[in-house]
């Protein structure tokens, strides 16, 4: 009788032991997608509006700067995917990164821009001439300024780069270091509405505005559909913004802590819309990539029919 009673014992503990990992493994089963963002980017745009609630999976969010390290993150594999702009993602895949752009926006250009102190004589492109200008590396900033620079007929060479991150050039900026700063937003409206600087030169015209969703090839091999669950959510938010901007003006202030003023003077102007990845994009984005050739940025020519994954549904 005893050895009846051990016996069920042990075979209710062993039902036990394999229920624990059963559980476990249950509970890991949710996917979990690995995002990189920029300041004042996606997170708080899904989280103002509501885009982060019922979510089959798990978001693992980290904050960059500016493009260069998110695109060095990507190019890791430490993120999944991150909102990149059409400059820095020609330049970190003409360095060998394996990602691809798979859902795009395009943003009115005016806040991808040149500044200059609020008293700087600088008056136009023509007088950067022999001047310093601070940006990162291959960031749209430093695209500008070197499309800026051509409209004038003036090339690279004609000015002093310094490459520094967001911070310190805002700093260089107004402790008079450099004499420019070309920069994006929500940087830009940030300097305005502070006083620490104005705009010498804006995107408008210069700047195709194309900014995309990128991911590593692991991600898009492996996680498709929470992919594209994610842009379409992105959409919904951008769309959800434009027709509640005070109210996401003073939530993306609280959540990036930025003052009101600047998060709804950058959102404003943005005016972000999602679209398709169509023929247009993709010759844009070849020019891009072409000037950056002609630049030096890059040492090849880039084809970047390869660079999109165009198997998404646009973002409605």
């Amino acid at each position: 009788m005893q050895r009846r009673r051990f016996n069920q014992w042990l075979g209710g503990l062993s039902a036990s032991a394999l229920a624990v990992p059963a559980l476990q493994a249950q509970a890991q089963a949710r996917p979990l997608l690995k995002a990189g963002d920029q300041k004042g980017g996606l997170q708080a745009l899904l989280e103002a509006a509501g885009e982060l609630k019922g979510l089959a999976y798990d978001i693992q969010w980290t904050e960059f700067p500016a493009a260069a390290p998110l695109a060095e993150a990507l190019n890791a594999q430490a993120v999944d995917l991150g909102p990149i702009g059409d400059a820095p993602l020609i330049f970190t895949l003409a360095a060998g990164s394996r990602v691809k752009a798979f859902a795009v926006n395009r943003s009115d250009a005016y806040g991808t821009a040149v500044l200059v102190a609020p008293n700087s004589p600088l008056k136009s492109a023509k007088d950067l001439k022999g001047k310093s200008v601070a940006t990162n590396r291959g960031s749209i900033g430093h695209f500008v300024t070197l499309k800026a620079l051509a409209s004038v007929g003036l090339k690279a060479e004609d000015v002093q780069l310094r490459f520094l991150p967001p911070a310190d050039a805002k700093l260089a900026l107004t402790q008079g270091s450099v004499d420019a700063w070309a920069t994006w937003e929500p940087y830009t409206a940030l300097a305005e509405t502070g006083g620490h600087a104005r705009v010498l030169v804006s995107g408008r015209g210069l700047w195709s505005g194309l900014s995309y969703l990128a991911a590593t090839d692991t991600a898009l091999r492996d996680k498709r559909s929470v992919l594209q669950d994610f842009a379409q959510r992105a959409a919904r938010a951008q769309q959800w913004a434009r027709q509640h901007p005070t109210e996401f003006g003073g939530t993306l202030a609280r959540i990036i802590g930025i003052p009101v003023e600047a998060a709804k003077l950058q959102f404003e102007r943005r005016q972000t819309r999602w679209q398709a990845i169509d023929a247009e994009v993709i010759a844009e984005q070849q020019r891009t990539a072409d000037f950056y050739l002609d630049a030096g940025l890059i040492k090849q020519r880039l084809d970047v029919r390869a660079t999109f994954d165009t198997g998404f549904s646009a973002p409605a």
